[in-house]
């Protein structure tokens, strides 16, 4: 099988430096917070080209203590996108605030900007936009309409390790960045663990706070907070990983190279990189046809896909909204119909990436593909 994902090849190059990390956690007992965390923190902060890091537990509890630490709550309205993993919306629902949704562009499968001020409401606070699949989000039309109307910019950047717009990392440029580090990222822990990067040092003090229930001092809290801290075992194993992140990022960039020049003049929709961006290249998304049906014969062909995201938020009944119905956000419906991501990491041989590339020239000209 072509993996999708290769987690045991990561692990098996760095294993002899993974476990040494792992031992120096274990030897100084430190497993909450520590020097472990606060040297992640200054690692990734400055890879970030950002002032501050703080670690937290998950790429959510990342949303959502930005979110808090830039005063949303009850009442307030955030706008933000259909297409995307549902962590986005509940963030902003964990607040009290309300999800208002803008369609994405078809090419980047990012926010739309030219949608986003007739959105805009006396309620609305924020803008949480995400850097899908690794692309970048277009930066300045947003932040143009931002600071025009006075909003907050909150990176969704759980994808996006390392994604350059226009010479600069994401995650830093708006007012809050957050990052996951959920095991199949580019920059991915043995488990969960997430990060939130800013150059405001009163958000990056009051989420400090916030993921370690409001401590000033302990047991003195001074506001109240949550559980969101980072494990420093975690800290440690992604302390060796982020010294590979580079690395790994040209490889990725390689590899959708390889697919681009390959599956060039296809009948699917490759995906489209926009002038002075860095794409990263978390997950190669394709759009297709019948896509249900090329994913089938693809899986029995021993190549791995995924269909990120089957349906957009605002018609997945956990989140159900009156406000919204099928056909209102088309263009996120069109793409959760027919998008397929299929192998992206480091470790593709070139012989595994022209065996996918023609797996799906055959499947879906209708020819036989033997695994």
């Amino acid at each position: 099988m072509i993996l999708l994902h290769d987690i045991p090849a990561q692990h098996a190059e760095l294993r002899a430096d993974i476990l040494a990390a792992v031992a120096r956690v274990l030897d100084t007992s430190q497993f909450i917070l520590g020097p472990e965390v606060a040297a992640l923190e200054r690692e990734f902060a400055a890879y970030c080209q950002a002032g501050h890091g703080i670690g937290v537990n998950s790429g959510t509890s990342a949303l959502h203590l930005a979110l808090l630490a830039a005063g949303i709550g009850p009442g307030d309205e955030v706008i933000t996108v259909p297409y995307t993993f549902f962590a986005t919306v509940a963030a902003i629902e964990y607040t009290g605030a309300t999800a208002v949704f803008v369609d994405i562009d078809p090419r980047t499968f990012n926010i739309d900007p030219s949608l986003i001020e007739s959105r805009i409401t006396s309620k609305t606070r924020a803008i949480l936009l995400v850097h899908l699949y690794g692309q970048p989000a277009d930066l300045d039309a947003i932040l143009d309409i931002a600071r025009r109307r006075n909003l907050l910019v909150i990176e969704d950047a759980a994808q996006a390790h390392g994604a350059e717009y226009k010479g600069r990392r994401v995650g830093a440029i708006g007012d809050i960045g957050c990052f996951s580090f959920y095991p199949t990222k580019n920059l991915g822990a043995a488990g969960e663990a997430g990060m939130v990067v800013t150059n405001d040092p009163e958000y990056a003090h009051k989420i400090r706070l916030l993921r370690n229930w409001g401590e000033e001092q302990k047991y003195r809290p001074v506001m109240k907070g949550y559980n969101y801290r980072l494990p420093a075992i975690q800290a440690a194993i992604l302390r060796v990983k982020l010294r590979k992140l580079e690395e790994w990022t040209e490889a990725r960039r390689a590899v959708a190279r390889e697919y681009d020049r390959l599956l060039d003049g296809s009948d699917f929709v490759l995906p489209r990189v926009l002038p002075d961006i860095r794409h990263v290249y978390h997950l190669y998304a394709v759009r297709i046809p019948d896509r249900d049906r090329v994913q089938a014969e693809l899986h029995a062909a021993g190549i791995q896909t995924a269909v990120h995201y089957p349906a957009p938020i605002h018609l997945l009944p956990a989140y159900a909204d009156p406000r919204y119905k099928p056909g209102d956000l088309p263009v996120s419906e069109e793409c959760a119909r027919t998008t397929l991501c299929i192998p992206m990491h480091p470790y593709l041989r070139r012989e595994e990436i022209e065996r996918v590339a023609m797996a799906m020239t055959s499947v879906f000209a209708g020819s036989p593909v033997t695994p």
